[in-house]
């Protein structure tokens, strides 16, 4: 008899878990609070590493349709100071497949494919151990049983506490983000400032990135410590507001630097919450939870690829179970395990690159990106503008 199993949450993490365990006849129902598939916006882009991402498309039997959505060449990076000297520039090779780019919305519909989605479907409360399986509560009052409950439900998870009482800290850092679009015709001097990848300024406790998604499309992230009620009376809608506390903020940089933000017409203020670096739970049979709802961590560039491998990985091991609950309960202790090291490099990483000395973020790269950085931007100039 089928298992009755469930995932809340049709991220990639639960998206890629469904893949998987249709591929192998398996079926999944996928819960997701958003009432359709283009209810909010899907977000910016993300590089899907060899080993991670790439990987569990390859187990979802979807490589091949990523490769020609990719952008390889939005691995290029280059990072100034904040007069705008070229501090270090990193060409892409069009042929390098180690970290090629991808909008979250183009993953999300390769994933997505034909799969039934029950959207709308906001779950409340998990409860195990009833007897009949594992019971679901809904918004909207009804209730239903699993043999499994996945959560990929993200950061906020209402799956998580029928695990572990642990809840997402506050790190004292907060990202603004904005959007330029048509940079490359409305905004000329910003795309050859961009590159065809990402640019990144680093001060003292504050950095400003901008990153590349398809389309012209350019996502700006301003990046600071301050208290988690930062401009907490500023109505994030008065664009013209938030737009000049900003740049008060990166007061002294270099002209072509601010314009990333000049030209930003909507602001949205993310907080950065993680949880624990060691965070793991004492195993509840027919509950398990995937990427940011396990193991929220800073966002830099490891959450989306470690919960789409995870997905793909538990999909398997249900899949091939003579025991369902020593599958997941295997899964659980190897996901931990490689879950830990990775949170406790990103938390390092983090505290480097928004740090008062802004030499510390420039060796994060100097020690993680691959290959010699060249010395001039392209056309020869080593200042921005």
């Amino acid at each position: 008899m089928s298992h009755r199993i469930a995932v809340v949450g049709a991220g990639p993490a639960g998206l890629t878990f469904a893949r998987v365990m249709h591929r192998h006849d398996r079926p999944v129902t996928i819960l997701e609070r958003d009432p359709s598939r283009d209810a909010r916006p899907p977000g910016g882009t993300l590089d899907l590493h060899e080993g991670m991402g790439q990987l569990a498309l390859r187990k979802a039997g979807l490589l091949a349709d990523f490769l020609p959505l990719s952008r390889p060449e939005g691995q290029a990076m280059r990072i100034l100071d904040v007069d705008g000297t070229v501090l270090r520039d990193w060409p892409a090779d069009p042929d390098e497949q180690a970290n090629p780019e991808i909008d979250r919305g183009q993953l999300r519909d390769l994933l997505l494919g034909s799969m039934d989605v029950r959207w709308g479907q906001g779950v409340t409360e998990v409860v195990p151990g009833t007897g009949d399986g594992v019971l679901v509560r809904f918004a909207d009052g009804r209730q239903e049983t699993f043999d499994l409950v996945v959560g990929a439900d993200g950061a906020w998870s209402r799956v998580r506490p029928a695990l572990s009482p642990v809840t997402p800290h506050y790190t004292g850092i907060t990202y603004v983000e904005t959007s330029l679009d048509d940079v490359d015709h409305r905004h000329p001097e910003l795309a050859r400032l961009i590159g065809d990848g990402s640019v990144a300024v680093y001060g003292p406790d504050r950095a400003l990135v901008a990153q590349r998604n398809s389309g012209g499309h350019v996502k700006v992230y301003a990046q600071f410590r301050a208290p988690l009620d930062w401009q907490a009376d500023l109505d994030p809608a008065d664009a013209d507001a938030v737009r000049s506390s900003l740049l008060a903020l990166f007061d002294g940089w270099t002209a072509p630097v601010l314009e990333l933000l000049s030209h930003g017409t909507a602001f949205v203020r993310r907080p950065l919450h993680v949880l624990p670096v060691s965070h793991t739970w004492a195993h509840v049979p027919g509950v398990t939870l995937l990427g940011d709802a396990a193991h929220l961590m800073p966002p830099l560039g490891v959450g989306a690829n470690l919960a789409m491998l995870e997905g793909a990985e538990l999909a398997e091991a249900v899949a091939a179970a003579g025991d369902l609950d020593e599958a997941v309960r295997a899964f659980e202790e190897q996901m931990w395990a490689r879950a830990g090291r990775w949170a406790k490099m990103t938390a390092a990483w983090l505290e480097r690159l928004v740090s008062p000395d802004p030499a510390a973020a420039l060796a994060v790269f100097d020690d993680v990106h691959p290959g010699p950085s060249v010395t001039t931007a392209p056309g020869g100039a080593d200042r921005a503008g």
